[in-house]
């Protein structure tokens, strides 16, 4: 950390980088390399044995994209992260950094429809059994957990349900039976930090927020550095018994003289450099440009998206607004525990007329964009049922929360006057 602060405003802007070295240069270069010359030989050979910490080949490591994962880390109150080419890749590494063939882990069913399928039939393919479970009861993880449960995972804020996740109780739990918590924070960066409520790991799709033009896909994966692998050998023998991929390592003793790193070292010294789903230093250099930005940015997306739940819950062509505040009960209570600033920048409502509903009113949008991203500085808004969960069965659809009628707003920075104008032409085509 350059300049000493708690702050997340200054974090985004200083952490990881001060200036090149060599010429004095502000802004972060873009390290367009793949390869670094060794010193002499013994260096080499330190590198490559993990004695020395450096740089090897960009599919590994890259000083554009080292200093992405350093701001991550000290954003998010860990210990070390690492950057990787999508969200989806962080989804996948995260889980199979600690699962092998015949493992399993316990995932919250209000998941993103390309997690769900991750989930459900890639890893599955792969010998990783995933047990869903609903997060209204957070017990529903231990009674799910045996003893080849590798991890539990969850977004904080999932999309499209948007019901908070009990991050501390079910991390609780966890820590209680040597199972990590796995929290995909996408959807609320800056508004949460899972690590702070118990949370071992925190995943990202940089692509969404943090980096918040639309411009760059990509993703992190950041360690806590507070997990004790150590303690459960038989719980997680993927960092407890010797690693034949890396000269026989094991994990939690061959990083000691570094730090509490295990789970993430070995992410990047196996999983990243065997699969290659690196981030390419451009990309860590557009969403650098992101972070520096993000603290002001979400401030004005919840601004805006709250005024839309008011301007929604008003119309008579919705049957139903789905947002955080619109919550009672104890999914408000999480909601406030959790999410501190806002309750996120989506919202999502139901529709009178259902799935031909929900066609039209996407149909008849001018200033939205009709996309599957979310987290721009420009507003969007999708159909669900018939996009980014159309390959799920009609029972999995409603267990993330999608109905035939459900549209997701993604809401931007623009004028608020103008974003509401643009959902009335949705709104009365819907009507028609």
């Amino acid at each position: 950390m350059a300049v000493d602060s708690t702050h997340a405003e200054t974090i985004a802007l200083h952490a990881g980088w001060r200036a090149d070295e060599t010429n004095g240069a502000v802004a972060v270069p873009i390290y367009q390399t793949t390869s670094y010359q060794f010193r002499d030989t013994e260096h080499a050979a330190s590198l490559f044995a993990l004695k020395e910490l450096g740089h090897i080949y960009t599919r590994i490591g890259n000083p554009t994209t080292g200093v992405l994962e350093a701001r991550l880390a000290a954003l998010e109150g860990g210990v070390a992260s690492l950057a990787l080419a999508s969200g989806q890749a962080a989804s996948a590494l995260s889980i199979q950094n600690l699962a092998r063939v015949g493992d399993n882990i316990v995932s919250s069913t209000d998941l993103y429809g390309g997690t769900w399928n991750l989930f459900a039939n890639t890893l599955k393919d792969q010998g990783l059994d995933v047990r869903f479970v609903d997060p209204a009861d957070p017990e529903n993880f231990r009674r799910a957990t045996d003893a080849r449960t590798r991890a539990y995972y969850a977004e904080t804020l999932p999309n499209p349900k948007l019901t908070v996740f009990p991050i501390a109780e079910v991390a609780a739990i966890g820590r209680e039976l040597g199972v990590p918590l796995i929290m995909d924070n996408t959807a609320a960066p800056i508004l949460c930090r899972p690590i702070d409520h118990g949370a071992a790991i925190v995943v990202y799709s940089t692509t969404k927020y943090l980096g918040g033009h639309g411009n760059s896909i990509g993703g992190a994966i950041i360690d806590s550095g507070n997990f004790d692998w150590e303690k459960f050998p038989q719980r997680q023998p993927a960092l407890n018994t010797p690693d034949p991929s890396y000269h026989g390592a094991i994990w939690v003793e061959a990083v000691k003289p570094i730090g509490p790193v295990a789970y993430i070292i070995k992410a990047r010294a196996t999983l990243l450099r065997d699969l290659g789903p690196a981030q390419s230093p451009f990309n860590a250099f557009l969403t650098l440009q992101g972070v520096e930005t993000v603290t002001l940015r979400m401030e004005r997306h919840v601004q805006n998206t709250q005024k839309v739940v008011d301007f929604l819950v008003k119309r008579r062509e919705v049957t139903r607004v789905i947002h955080p505040s619109q919550q009672t009960g104890e999914m408000r209570r999480r909601a406030d525990v959790y999410l501190k600033g806002g309750y996120g920048a989506l919202v999502g409502f139901e529709l009178k007329g259902g799935l031909e509903a929900g066609r039209r009113f996407i149909d008849a949008l001018e200033m939205f964009y009709h996309v599957a991203n979310i987290g721009d500085a420009r507003s969007l808004a999708i159909h669900p049922a018939t996009t980014t969960h159309s390959q799920l069965a009609e029972e999995s659809q409603l267990a993330s929360g999608v109905t035939p009628g459900y549209v997701r707003l993604s809401i931007g920075i623009e004028h608020i006057d103008d974003i509401i104008a643009d959902l009335e032409k949705g709104l009365t085509a819907a009507a028609t």
